[in-house]
């Protein structure tokens, strides 16, 4: 397994993020491509997030990482597009004719969390791992 260490945890906690430009213009091709690709790799490095695979196409980004607990997808995102769209914008100013309204990514993202685990191994883990007892169960039943 590829856990990770932080001061007081062990985790592998693993997104995979996928988000577009906006309107879907394919402008992620040539050196937009390679500069959002090259602006993503320090900003996770900033945020101690591992970029397990990613994949740069025409009108999208999609990343693998590897993230600690204390970081929400949320955040993740906002940083990542924040930071890239501010580059791009500064570093090809002919995108800021097409993204009129300095918009360079679409609004939304898309996240799913991957892991190992299946709800049926956690539930073995519990009973066998720990004395049954009844008055120590989380579920609050009526």
């Amino acid at each position: 397994m590829d856990y990770r260490y932080g001061s007081h945890t062990v985790y592998k906690i693993e997104y995979h993020f996928v988000w577009v430009t906006k309107y879907r213009y394919q402008v992620l091709m040539g050196d937009v491509g390679e500069r959002v690709r090259d602006l993503v790799r320090p900003i996770c490095t900033t945020l101690e997030i591992r970029i397990i695979k990613g994949v740069v196409s025409k009108d999208d980004v999609h990343i693998l990482v590897s993230a600690p607990p204390e970081r929400a997808p949320s955040e993740i995102m906002r940083r990542i597009k924040g930071q890239t769209a501010h580059k791009i914008f500064e570093e090809f100013p002919v995108l800021k004719r097409r993204y009129w309204g300095r918009h360079f990514w679409a609004r939304g993202y898309f996240c799913a969390t991957v892991g190992e685990m299946t709800e049926e191994m956690i539930q073995e883990y519990l009973e066998h791992h720990f004395e049954p007892d009844p008055t120590a169960d989380f579920r609050v039943e009526p």
